[in-house]
């Protein structure tokens, strides 16, 4: 099965605008950015589509692929297209580009940080775990499970999340040419429908991935047909996309290690 032509040439020829799909939380940003480079040296892709459909994920990841849309839509036309979801991280992906395109029902916004953890001290008091600490500084084993949080911690954590959060605001702000006192509003990490958030200038249209698709033609003067390709991709990548297509509908989840994100709540 895995030697079919579904499996070995994801792209194909004479294709002029190249689109990434960013799906699911976004814990790695290497693959986006790797297919991003790939389709801007190609001369003959004239414009790139990055599809969204995340709610969002780890703050790196999420800088890494906004910075490298910047550096670019300096070369070539990039425009996002929001799925069911785009938001948080996904928002701040999107911001990144020429323009972007989303449904009236999609669901995007949630421009904030979010940090929690569980303190499981109840708990191992009752089974009879008493945790030892060595540390190296007092705040070494700050956000322990084992232990209640300290006033003067929750205020270097709280000054933490502020401070990311100011990056996010900053980044969108600028991207989307947007004065940062009224974006400040804006981000107080409540959600928007894309007809809600295309009133508040936070997208460009309301339309679906076609309609991405000749919007990018338009601002990158594609003359004749548009030849929309993605990414080839190896046969574990396709393994990995047959496996979440099987099991779409099973409530499998694995754990986000990063206490520290950007995802819809």
């Amino acid at each position: 099965m895995l030697n079919t032509t579904f499996t070995k040439d994801y792209t194909k020829s004479g294709g002029n605008i190249g689109i990434i799909e960013i799906n699911g939380v976004i814990l790695s940003s290497k693959k986006i950015i790797e297919d991003m480079k790939i389709f801007a040296d190609q001369e003959a892709i004239k414009a790139i589509i990055i599809r969204i459909d995340s709610p969002g994920g780890g703050i790196g990841p999420s800088q890494e692929i906004y910075r490298e849309i910047m550096k670019i839509r300096t070369k070539k036309k990039i425009i996002a297209s929001m799925g069911s979801v785009a938001a948080s991280g996904g928002y701040y992906v999107a911001s990144a580009t020429d323009g972007i395109v989303a449904n009236p029902g999609t669901i995007t916004g949630s421009i904030g940080v979010i940090m929690e953890y569980a303190n499981i001290m109840e708990i191992a008091k009752k089974i009879g775990i008493s945790p030892v600490v060595i540390k190296s500084g007092k705040y070494k084993d700050m956000g322990s499970p084992l232990r209640e949080l300290k006033d003067t911690e929750k205020k270097i954590f709280q000054n933490l999340v502020n401070e990311l959060h100011l990056q996010f605001v900053n980044d969108v702000a600028k991207a989307r040419k947007i004065d940062i006192p009224t974006m400040k509003t804006l981000a107080d990490g409540r959600i928007y429908t894309g007809e809600k958030a295309f009133n508040l200038k936070l997208i460009d249209r309301l339309g679906n991935l076609d309609d991405a698709v000749r919007w990018a033609g338009e601002i990158a003067n594609i003359k004749g047909e548009l030849n929309p390709v993605y990414p080839k991709e190896d046969k574990i990548t396709f393994i990995k996309k047959l496996a979440n297509t099987l099991f779409k509908n099973i409530n499998i989840s694995g754990t986000i290690s990063d206490n520290l994100r950007y995802i819809i709540n």
